[in-house]
């Protein structure tokens, strides 16, 4: 720890104003923040898109908590996310996301303060930074790409630091910052004018979520929030401390502002059907899922893109890659969707065409997969200095490609 201190120094918590341990500079919190933020949003899901209302309406609550807080200057963006799981997250710097399927199973705008002043407050108090410190980062899974209905998980085949933020946002909160988080966002929504009562209310919601599911959905589930019966009662003290303060829920307003995604959601329970049929081998049924799910919600990119997986794994090329196309035409910013309609042109010899796909995945999110098939191509087209690059990339990675990508490096070296 003497060393730490030496390469370090203490600094105040903006937050509580005790003075805690800082090895990471306040620049460095902000360009972590930014760099982290795109790929992160991509990596659990992307952003939802059908309803750009709704995420106006987000970012005023949010913005509104913010300018309350203890640190109204940091750069805050909020975000919803195309993700059934009920969760939320914060990065550094303030960037801020909460999942569609927790906006589904909240009552009313105050419940949506006591997420997002939970969330601020792990951003203004520096947490993420502080888990850092401490190496309490998880090698965790990173969800968001669909099935694995390919021969490669490219879940698993990130590169570089683009993983960085999912694994913050999945990494688990020590006690003391969950419970300063409860305890300072009730304050932020006391200070706004929204009832703290729905911060009790929140807890009890995600207590009612973990009930009766089993360790792994709920360790994936709340993997950076755990709730408990403790975190009611505490919260329930602090409010009970507050006297009777009152302040606006905005139930009606709540209600109409999320009646769009309400009347969607048999869509997005297909696409979940899709997903369990498709794990079990059962492709026309999944499809047909699919196909309804698009019929409901023809806006949402994840439903043609997987139906894309799925199509390509059945053999229909050219269905796959009108999906595909279609899933970038939606969403042309997500790296996942480029990935596989890159993919594609590559089976189909396409190679410019691949070539193009694969390279701007990789400007957001690299992997592995592309940086191998890019090697590929690089050969194909008598790249061979620039094949070697790719295929040294991938080889000196720990996925499943390493060793593919160090036999074609051997061969090019012949």
């Amino acid at each position: 720890m003497g060393l730490l201190l030496a390469l370090g120094g203490c600094a105040v918590n903006p937050v509580t104003g005790e003075r805690q341990l800082s090895l990471i500079s306040e620049s460095q919190e902000m360009a972590m923040g930014a760099e982290q933020y795109k790929p992160t949003v991509q990596l659990q899901g992307g952003q939802y898109q059908a309803d750009p209302e709704l995420t106006d309406y987000v970012q005023q609550v949010g913005q509104k908590l913010a300018a309350v807080s203890d640190r109204p200057d940091l750069p805050y963006e909020f975000v919803i996310l195309n993700s059934s799981v009920p969760n939320a997250w914060a990065l550094p710097s303030g960037k801020i996301a909460v999942n569609r399927g927790l906006l589904t199973r909240l009552e009313d705008e105050a419940q949506l303060a006591s997420v997002l002043g939970h969330e601020i407050v792990h951003a203004a108090a520096r947490h993420s930074v502080q888990r850092m410190q401490q190496g309490m980062i998880l090698n965790a899974g990173i969800a968001g790409l669909g099935i694995a209905l390919s021969d490669n998980d490219y879940a698993s085949l990130i590169m570089g630091g683009a993983a960085l933020g999912s694994q913050l946002t999945m990494a688990q909160y020590s006690q003391s910052n969950e419970l300063e988080a409860d305890h300072y966002g009730v304050k932020y929504m006391a200070k706004a004018g929204y009832d703290p009562q729905a911060a009790v209310e929140l807890q009890e919601i995600f207590v009612k979520l973990a009930e009766g599911h089993n360790s792994s959905w709920v360790d994936g589930l709340f993997a950076s929030h755990p709730p408990s019966r403790e975190r009611v009662q505490a919260n329930q003290q602090l409010v009970d401390k507050l006297g009777d303060p009152g302040g606006y829920r905005g139930e009606q307003v709540y209600d109409n502002k999320l009646a769009y995604l309400r009347s969607k959601q048999p869509a997005y329970d297909a696409q979940e059907e899709a997903v369990k049929l498709a794990n079990e081998g059962n492709l026309d049924a999944a499809i047909n899922k699919l196909d309804k799910a698009i019929r409901i919600e023809p806006k949402d990119p994840s439903f043609y893109a997987l139906r894309g997986q799925i199509l390509k794994k059945q053999g229909k090329q050219d269905a796959a890659q009108q999906d595909f196309d279609k899933a970038v035409s939606l969403y042309p910013d997500m790296f996942s969707y480029h990935l596989y309609r890159g993919l594609g042109y590559l089976d189909a010899n396409k190679l410019s065409a691949a070539r193009t796909d694969l390279e701007t995945a990789n400007k957001v999110v690299p992997t592995a997969i592309a940086y191998l098939r890019l090697g590929d191509i690089a050969v194909k087209q008598n790249r061979r200095e620039e094949a070697a690059q790719y295929y040294s990339a991938v080889a000196q990675t720990d996925s499943e490609l390493a060793k593919e990508a160090q036999q074609k490096l051997a061969a090019l070296q012949r």
